[in-house]
């Protein structure tokens, strides 16, 4: 009774074991098959003059994205430059002010802000920073990103900084370390590799939005340095050309596919690598 009741145990484990493998399988497949189609289609069309040269009319042969890929570039840099900052004080101040009703309430508005749809947040940015200027520029588009940035960022520099041991803050203001020193010179480079992670993973979530950049950042065929003019960028261009009836373009949608798809997958390992390897340790 008893050497039937443990096979009988031992079935059961190995069904689960089986059941959670099949189901992770199941969930990996559609990544796999996303990364294989895309490959398959775009990278026929990636070569140096695709990268380094502007867009053609419809029905002209050659013609490149050097315009969407500088200006994705700038709406990314752009927008980290507003949001890192803001972001890592509001997780600083969330891990240091746990209890407090301020906390709370921010804590709150990042998790509302996280579940926002990106379209909303580019009909606000258009509201806050298109019209009363009275033309689409590339700085409401960097704008609109950074507000998707700050709670990813704000987030993770917050859960990072609570691995953080009182001990060592604790020690450094015994020895007469003023309180904002502790945090700037003790806590923070502490947890360095988590900040680091969340502003990878803020980046690689923004890098292919296009709902935002539509109201904002509107697109250029041309090449514009111009933070406060329109600037083209690569998930516009994937938008507007997936949608066109002509073959040409639609070989172009798919190669700005496959350098995206590539961009947040680069940038989701370096995230990955820096959480397993550089983990807070004591």
């Amino acid at each position: 009774m008893k050497e039937s009741s443990l096979k009988y145990r031992q079935f059961k484990d190995k069904a689960f074991l089986f059941a959670v493998y099949s189901v992770v399988a199941i969930s990996i497949i559609p990544l796999f098959l996303i990364i294989y189609y895309i490959s398959k289609m775009g990278i026929s069309a990636i070569n140096w003059n695709f990268l380094t040269t502007l867009p053609k009319p419809p029905g002209e042969a050659g013609g490149g994205m050097a315009n969407a890929i500088v200006g994705t570039l700038m709406l990314i840099f752009t927008s980290s430059i507003f949001a890192i900052p803001i972001s890592i004080f509001i997780g600083i101040y969330l891990s240091e002010y746990q209890e407090s009703k301020l906390a709370s309430i921010g804590r709150y508005c990042l998790e509302v802000l996280q579940g926002v749809p990106s379209i909303v947040i580019g009909i606000i940015a258009y509201l806050l920073f298109v019209k009363p200027f009275g033309g689409f520029n590339a700085l409401s588009g960097a704008l609109a990103l950074a507000m998707m940035m700050i709670p990813i960022i704000a987030k993770t520099t917050e859960e990072t900084l609570k691995l953080v041991p009182l001990a060592i803050k604790e020690a450094a203001i015994a020895l007469g370390v003023p309180y904002y020193k502790v945090i700037l010179k003790v806590v923070v480079p502490t947890g360095l590799s988590g900040i680091i992670t969340g502003i990878i993973l803020g980046i690689a979530r923004v890098a292919g939005e296009t709902a935002p950049l539509l109201f904002t950042a509107f697109g250029n065929p041309f090449m514009s340095y111009n933070m406060l003019k329109p600037i083209s960028s690569m998930p516009l261009i994937i938008f507007n050309y997936s949608g066109s009836p002509y073959d040409d373009w639609h070989a172009m949608a798919w190669g700005t596919s496959f350098i995206l798809l590539i961009i947040v997958l680069i940038l989701n390992i370096i995230a990955k690598i820096i959480a397993s390897r550089w983990k807070i340790q004591f």
